[in-house]
Parts: structure tokens; sequence; C-alpha cells
């Protein structure tokens, strides 16, 4: 059975604070052309996306690098719904295993869309280093796996220091996925991106594929 995982894309996608916003325009028309043709204007981390080390590393291999199989993964889901807005996911809360990608669910889809989406746990940098010391790719089901700015507080860390971990060690992070609920605990994900031309990354149609 497959499951999509993605969210939509369009005029009222979320996107990280300073990015730009999915935008749709009309480019040709059935009454003016006799076809329909869409202007989409969006950044590289749009909607559920993947993350190429060029996202935060200056020499790091860009999105278009990777061969394609790369993004078909045997992913293990983690649950971390206990975690509150802006609590650390510690490494004491990720299984030792041996699939290739973690996949962190928070439950922080449910609030796509909403200021509190913006409020969402994190990948602590030890946890972070840890994923990337035993070979494995992170996604989630939130804005980032480091804090989003927008809090205020001075208790959080600055800047991101688990995609630094991750990236930095050629491990993909996979964001904003959704429709986890549900899922077995072992399951194969595939995510391919755009093939964008020297990217620091791209939006993904992220699916699910389970045995039942």
């Amino acid at each position: 059975m497959t499951r999509d995982l993605s969210h939509p894309l369009g005029p009222s996608t979320q996107v990280y604070p300073g990015d730009p916003d999915v935008t749709l325009s009309p480019h040709a028309t059935h009454e003016a052309d006799g076809y329909r043709v869409t202007r989409l204007s969006l950044g590289t981390h749009s909607g559920t996306h993947v993350d190429a080390p060029s996202h935060t590393e200056p020499d790091g291999r860009t999105i278009d690098s990777f061969p394609v199989e790369t993004f078909a993964f045997d992913a293990r889901l983690v649950d971390c719904t206990d975690c509150g807005p802006r609590d650390p996911i510690e490494r004491s809360a990720l299984p030792e295993t041996d699939a290739d990608l973690l996949v962190l669910r928070t439950g922080w889809a449910d609030r796509w869309g909403t200021d509190a989406y913006l409020d969402h746990p994190y990948l602590a940098r030890e946890a972070a280093a840890w994923c990337a010391d035993r070979g494995h790719h992170v996604a989630v089901d939130a804005l980032s796996v480091d804090p989003t700015p927008g809090s205020g507080s001075d208790e959080e860390p600055t800047g991101v220091p688990a995609h630094h971990e991750l990236l930095g060690a050629e491990r993909l992070i996979l964001e904003n996925l959704t429709n986890l609920a549900g899922l077995p605990q072992r399951f194969r994900l595939r995510a391919y991106p755009l093939p964008v031309a020297d990217g620091d990354g791209a939006p993904v149609r992220a699916v699910a594929e389970t045995d039942g």
C-alpha cells in the first residue's frame, strides 16, 4: 500500500520565515491560447522537501549530485509526540536500528498553516551527531530539524546545529512531512526531488510504501 506524505504546493503553503512564498499565476489559458500553462514560483525548500548538504555547508554536495536511488529509503518511524513546543528531541529518544532514515513524528503536521507550526520540537545537536555517525538520514513532520525563529526565547540554541551535524556528514534532511499517523514502525519511503541544477534542496513527493 502507498500513502502520500506530502503537503500540496500552492499559495497557502506555509514557508520558513523569510523564504519565498509559493505563487501560481496563469501564463497561458484555454480562452486566450487554447491550452493552459501555469507559472510556478517557489523556493527550493518549499513544502515537503529535502535539504542537500550545500544548504548549510559551503563545500557541500548539491541535490543533483546524488544518485536517484539515494532517495528510496528504508525508514524507521520514531514516536516523538510526547515532545511539547520547542522541546529538544534528545539522543535517548532515538532507537538503535539498521534503517537508513529516521522519521521523527512530532505531530506538528496537525498545526500546518498556523503560527503554532513555528513552535515545533527540534533535534538536539548531540542527537543529530549520533544520527550522522551511524549513517542515518533524518526526516521530520515539522518546518525544520532546528528551532525556527519566532519565540524570542534566549534559552533555545541559535543557528542550525542539527543541520550542520547531518548535512556536514552528507546525511540528507527531509522536512514538512505529513500523514505519518498510523504508519508501521518500519516502512519504505520514496522522496524523489526535482533535479534542480546545483540545487541546495528541492521539493519532493514523499510516499510511504507498506506491506498492508
